[in-house]
């Protein structure tokens, strides 16, 4: 036997980041990710947390949406672009952001961010990669844009852009890709590559 906790407290924290973020940043639309029908309690609080804080505070600065964790994971497969921001548990959260990861080219892509009230860190999705540590393989997107995102957190938005354009020339236009995306290059091949186009 296992439980779990959702607290109301908790949930509102997490959706008022979510829903302010997407009113700073200009998102037309907001899905909520949840599995109430079944988990009622867990994450039923959480639904309706975020239904009724939509309501009190935020309807008229974006559409809210909700989608069952299941279906969710089939319709971003199908076709990704009907959403515009996901918010959901950690649970959910860790199983779509890999997801998600697979369909812009694996985990080396896929930047993570913990914010907190007082602290934020940031990311690669996939950890420190021990694995393949040393070998001169790794594809360094996944942290480089985790630094893009620490850029726009720290308020420098110039910055964070000329690093994201940086990295979609060098990968789009120089062609300059690791292994993991079919290329030959290495992680120093690639940062040399990144840096030229930042010097540019």
């Amino acid at each position: 036997m296992a439980t779990g906790i959702n607290t109301r407290a908790g949930g509102r924290r997490l959706l008022e980041y979510a829903f302010d973020h997407a009113v700073l940043t200009g998102r037309k639309k907001v899905t909520i990710v949840h599995k109430a029908n079944i988990m009622k309690a867990l994450t039923g609080i959480f639904l309706d947390t975020g239904l009724k804080l939509y309501e009190d505070k935020y309807k008229g600065k974006f559409e809210l949406d909700t989608v069952i964790i299941d279906a969710c994971a089939m319709k971003l497969v199908l076709n990704p672009w009907q959403f515009d921001m996901l918010v959901t548990t950690n649970l959910f959260g860790d199983i779509l952001s890999d997801l998600v990861a697979g369909l812009v080219g694996g985990l080396g892509m896929a930047p993570g961010a913990n914010i907190g009230a007082d602290a934020a860190i940031f990311e690669a999705v996939h950890g420190s990669a021990p694995d393949i540590a040393g070998k001169g393989i790794a594809n360094p997107i996944a942290l480089l844009l985790a630094a893009a995102m620490m850029l726009d957190h720290c308020k420098l938005p110039v910055m964070a852009t000329k690093l994201r354009v940086a990295i979609d020339e060098t990968l789009n236009v120089d062609k300059v890709r690791t292994g993991d995306l079919g290329g030959k290059a290495g992680t120093a091949d690639f940062t040399r590559a990144l840096v030229s186009r930042i010097q540019a």
